[in-house]
């Protein structure tokens, strides 16, 4: 079967259910856990339209970015971008501007760029909730493959900026239980809704997945 793009964008997805509550993953499919005072009885986080305030808080995040000169020609903007990040856990990451956006030597292209963060932080938080509601179906996921792309253009404001994200998972089931190809889609839409990345950003995220052998 070829591989074919469910047709919608899920800047437009459906309008959820303003009385449902949100069913959290668990630890092992999303970091950080909500505070006591946010979860229901069902242990589920409750939205109680208060306004948000310190006790709402559900999770702090850090990261540490290092960068030394080296003796480089920085007033003259002859300097290297290339930099460490570094995040809790131990996990270390050499980042570096785009070229597309300083021009080599300045940029180091085996490094990451933040635009290529940007969009990986999106593909990931959103297979992270479609993988959580796939298991909360019944549906075992075996593969799941996403080739996003991001476009950096010039916004409304005229400023330059990460426009448009476009996802393209391709997900392999297996099993007894398969979901429809509506299901599918159905579930990216919640993905999307729920992704915590999506919600934080005025970005269009469009979301095309495949269907077909991984």
């Amino acid at each position: 079967m070829n591989p074919k793009p469910l047709d919608f964008d899920e800047s437009v997805a459906g309008e959820e259910d303003p009385g449902a509550s949100i069913d959290m993953p668990d630890a092992s499919g999303m970091p950080g856990q909500p505070a006591d005072s946010m979860l229901d009885k069902g242990g589920q986080v409750r939205d109680t339209g208060a306004p948000l305030s310190a006790t709402h808080v559900m999770a702090h995040y850090t990261a540490r970015i290092s960068w030394q000169r080296d003796g480089q020609d920085f007033l003259g903007n002859r300097y290297s971008r290339k930099h460490l990040l570094h995040f809790d856990g131990g996990a270390e990451l050499a980042g570096s501007s785009s070229p597309h956006v300083v021009p080599l030597p300045h940029s180091d292209p085996t490094a990451v760029d933040p635009e290529e963060m940007f969009v990986a932080s999106l593909s990931s938080c959103h297979m992270l909730w479609f993988l959580s509601i796939a298991a909360g179906r019944g549906f075992c996921v075996e593969r799941y493959t996403d080739e996003a792309e991001g476009v950096l253009a010039r916004n409304a404001a005229r400023k330059m900026a990460m426009t448009q994200v476009t996802l393209r998972p391709q997900v392999v089931f297996s099993g007894e239980k398969l979901p429809t190809r509506d299901q599918i889609g159905e579930m990216h839409h919640k993905a999307h809704d729920e992704c915590f990345i999506a919600n934080s950003v005025t970005t269009d995220v469009r979301c095309e997945p495949v269907i077909g052998d991984a």
